[in-house]
């Protein structure tokens, strides 16, 4: 052919390329989009700012739509688009260029004669590349030049011209490359100007809502979950999606084979196959089968597995070049899921029994690095159960089973334990798992199991393994009610703490947290509150954290407990709402939120006769299943909701409820006591003294409060005198708290009453109002009966009770005088000093959610003081509410 003497290019091109053959046409044509093609507005969108960046770049794995996506958006340009698909053959770059030149004039773009065409394969002359780039420059019109296949381009020389022509062409020429590997233009220095547009795989992935419509063009109507489930297996991957609604046509059930399709056998599997397994070397190919057993693998992970030391580079590459490997940050790696599958399966065909010894291995060198939820994963995937739980056992891990972040994961991997494994550490997951399912019966058997083969190994037992069964055994005496056997068990685990290594302790504080809480909850159903504060408070106490979350959460519900037991609902209160801040803040389990908390605030909210938001927190504490149904849990359970009963009305219910025997190996003395007042006050309510006087006279010397129902029912009888004879006999040292204390001062001014001296007895009606408000504690006054009336309607009680108790009284009428002249204002309820913490918020228009996170409780408790809020205002909304206690100054 002729060439020119100025530039050593052909004069114009004549359909051919430097070594004669004919120009392919067809690699310079938009792909097609099919009829199911969905255009998704926000890459578009995104790809519209090519127009103003020198440089776009289009990267992502096969099949992730990056072609289509561009070809559809170049379609709708103004602007010439220039468009070639890159071949291997364009290695050369005489040819690489001759194409191009070709692709613009196919576009339209004039290119001029003085350009030419190159005449040698292996070389273009810096001549055409300049004057190529000087007609660009000079034109009016921007010129999109799109470049499909870029990573099929490897030579440096090329890419270098190809810098330097859309660099002097300037406003000229917009280049889009679109490409699986990073191209070897400098990159760096088009981000570093801001003269980039990058579009990568997380962009390309579709959203649920995009999987739903491009299903949808496929004829598949599927439910937001079924959609959701889909996008998840494929990562959003396009053409994973796309594949899998075709197949899903073909058959007789699309939904079926969407939820159960077999990636190995799919054309999802041919594609991965063709488009990336095949592509590499038979090395690598090798690397990829092996590390699909991995969940995530680093390089020296992958060095163990491979028994190659190469593996750094070899990941590095499958990563830049989109082979659907993952960069996770600090060297590790993860495969696509279904390209893992599918690999899985490649790997049990061509060698057969290898898997489980991969992830033997794997198991082993996860272990050592200290990634001990991945080593179960893969020991329990290799099948190895002793060496499973021996690591569970070994790494003192068998708390986990219980702190409600990984309890239900680990619980479900142990479920496919076989049972061939045999010994104390499978013996002992299988036991923490059942305590941890509440299935007491096959737990204990278990944890006898263990402790017969730790008998036979004598002292030869590792401690963490003697360690986790102390803890397991301490679990198992507060499950029973055994506070000696919790004592003995707690006592074992303090000697051999001093026997494990104190590094492996700090791992898992969990443990000691574990084991105090058990013991706390035990010595409190002993009655031992003292000791019971001791143990709970230093778990309450220690350092935060997610692992040692729940039994933070535990032992602050139980300190509540105490402080109710006692009399005290403020504190009881306060420790409640903090172990609910502990659920909210770290996300706990939904059924954690069942424990002995929301029992302790019902009880306190029956004192204050906030009755229907009790009842919400004991009928969501009853729809759920706590982490730990032990006998404190169930006895407060029931005591309260006797409670409720009682202030309700119904006392055959409230009866009942003192009549129900909570299982346990000993009794608890204050859930004996607490059910004999319960008994007591039922049957006075129903106007049965004596068997009142019998259900609490046996108890009458246990607890103040016991001696407090006892003189009342004493009062029923007719016997002030013997009431006051029984409060005076009672210890000084025994100092109980408010809800105590008022009824205790009530009785004393009835028993003044009765007796005709009206003086003391308004003098001690005011000193329990006095002591009542401050706690909002109502119940006391109403279940006081008739003769209290009286003293309210006039004088100081009078003043007060206003604004805070007179208006339940009017709710609650018992036989008897009416409290005269009373004032019309107090017809509205007061709030509670929670409900005017909710309602300040809601004057500042905050969220039900941000008024929750801001008090550190549940939204659920929120709603509940909500609807007592509207209930006591009198409205239904909201905006009324602010009204409404804006108008009686309480904001």
């Amino acid at each position: 052919m002729a060439v020119t003497e100025e530039t050593g290019a052909e004069p114009a091109s004549e359909g051919v390329d430097p070594t004669g053959d004919p120009l392919l046409r067809t690699r310079f044509a938009l792909p097609k989009r099919p009829d199911t093609f969905l255009r998704r507005a926000r890459l578009i969108r995104h790809l519209d700012q090519a127009l103003g960046t020198p440089l776009t770049l289009v990267n992502g794995a096969a099949g992730a739509g990056k072609t289509l996506l561009v070809a559809d958006w170049a379609a709708g340009l103004e602007e010439p688009v220039a468009w070639l698909t890159a071949d291997i053959a364009d290695q050369a770059p005489g040819i690489f260029w001759a194409y191009l030149l070709e692709a613009l004039r196919a576009a339209g773009v004039p290119v001029t004669g003085d350009v030419g065409c190159p005449a040698e394969a292996a070389h273009v002359d810096q001549r055409t590349l300049t004057r190529l780039a000087a007609g660009l420059e000079r034109r009016d019109h921007t010129t999109v030049v799109v470049l499909d296949e870029f990573d099929r381009v490897t030579s440096p020389e090329i890419a270098e011209q190809l810098q330097f022509v859309l660099h002097h062409a300037g406003q000229g020429m917009r280049l889009v490359l679109v490409s699986r590997t990073e191209p070897l233009l400098p990159l760096h220095r088009y981000r570093a100007s801001g003269e980039i547009t990058e579009i990568r795989n997380a962009e390309l992935a579709f959203t649920s809502e995009e999987a739903h419509e491009l299903l949808s063009r496929h004829g598949l109507h599927l439910r937001a979950g079924a959609v959701q489930a889909l996008v998840e297996r494929t990562q959003g991957w396009a053409a994973g999606l796309r594949l899998c609604a075709l197949a899903a046509r073909q058959g007789t059930d699309p939904h079926t084979y969407l939820k159960q399709f077999e990636a190995d056998h799919s054309a999802v599997a041919d594609f991965l196959l063709a488009e990336v397994l095949d592509r590499q070397t038979p090395g690598t190919q090798d690397l990829l089968l092996r590390i699909s057993v991995l969940d995530r693998c680093c390089p020296d992970l992958v060095n163990a597995l491979t028994l190659r030391t190469d593996a750094e580079p070899i990941l590095a590459a499958l990563q830049r070049e989109n082979a659907f490997l993952h960069y996770l940050g600090h060297s590790w790696y993860s495969l696509h899921p279904l390209f893992a599958e599918i690999l899985r399966a490649h790997l049990r065909e061509r060698f057969p029994g290898l898997e489980p010894e991969l992830r033997g291995r794997a198991a082993q060198w996860l272990r050592r690095s200290g990634a001990l939820p991945d080593a179960l994963v893969q020991g329990a995937a290799a099948d190895d159960w002793e060496f499973t739980a021996r690591v569970m056992v070994d790494d003192l891990a068998i708390g986990q089973l219980f702190t409600g972040l990984r309890s239900e994961e680990l619980s479900a991997l142990f479920a496919r334990m076989s049972p061939e494994a045999t010994g104390p550490a499978p013996d002992l997951v299988r036991a923490a798992r059942e305590l941890g399912r509440r299935d007491l019966e096959h737990g204990l058997a278990h944890l006898r199991q263990a402790e017969e083969a730790l008998g036979r190994d004598g002292s030869g037992a590792a401690a963490p393994v003697r360690l986790s069964w102390a803890l397991l055994e301490a679990l198992a005496a507060r499950l029973t009610g055994s506070p000696d056997r919790a004592e003995r068990a707690a006592e074992q685990a303090r000697h051999l703490q001093r026997e494990v290594p104190g590094d492996l302790l700090d791992e898992h504080p969990e443990l000691t947290a574990l084991l105090l809480t058990h013991l706390g909850s035990a010595r409190l159903w002993a009655g031992r509150f003292d000791d019971a504060r001791a143990a709970l408070s230093s778990v309450a106490a220690a350092p935060g954290g997610a692992a040692t979350a729940l039994p933070r959460w535990e032992a602050l519900g139980h300190l509540a407990l105490i402080d109710h037991l006692n009399g005290w609902p403020g504190p009881a209160e306060h420790k409640a709402l903090a172990a609910a801040g502990q659920a909210e803040r770290y996300s706990l389990p939904r059924h954690s939120r069942s424990g002995i908390g929301p029992l302790v605030l019902a009880a306190v909210l029956i004192d204050r006769d906030e009755l229907d938001e009790a009842q919400t927190l004991l009928d969501e504490a009853a729809a759920a299943h706590p982490l730990v149904d032990d006998p404190v849990v169930r006895a407060g359970r029931t005591l309260t909701r006797g409670r409720l009963y009682l202030a309700r009305g119904d006392a055959r219910a409230a009866l009942a409820a003192a009549e129900v025997t909570v299982p346990a190996a000993v009794s608890s003395p204050w859930a004996q006591d607490h059910a004999a007042l319960l008994a007591s006050a039922a049957h006075l309510a129903r106007g049965h003294p004596e068997p009142a006087r019998r259900a609490v006279e046996r108890v009458a010397h246990h607890r103040r409060a016991c001696a407090v129902e006892a003189a009342r029912v004493r009062l029923a009888s007719g016997h002030p005198e013997g009431a006051l004879d029984l409060l005076d006999g009672l210890p000084e040292n025994d100092r109980p708290g408010p809800a105590v204390t008022v009824r205790a001062t009530l009785v004393r001014a009835r028993a003044a009453l009765d007796t005709g001296d009206a003086t003391t007895a308004r003098r001690l009606v005011a000193r329990a109002l006095l002591d009542g408000r401050r706690e909002q504690l109502r119940r006391p006054f109403l279940e006081a009966g008739p003769w209290i009336r009286p003293l309210l309607s006039t004088g100081r009680p009078r003043e007060l009770a206003v604004g805070w108790l007179l208006p339940d009284l009017g709710r609650y009428r018992a036989p008897g005088p009416a409290v005269p002249d009373e004032p019309p204002e107090l017809a509205v309820e007061e709030l509670s000093a929670r409900e005017r913490d909710v309602l300040r918020r809601l004057a500042e228009m905050r969220s039900t959610e941000e008024i929750a996170a801001d008090l550190h409780v549940s939204v659920n408790t929120v709603k509940t003081h909500l609807k007592s809020i509207y209930r006591k205002l009198a409205v239904t909304r909201r905006g009324d509410a602010v009204r409404r206690a804006r108008e009686r100054r309480l904001l």
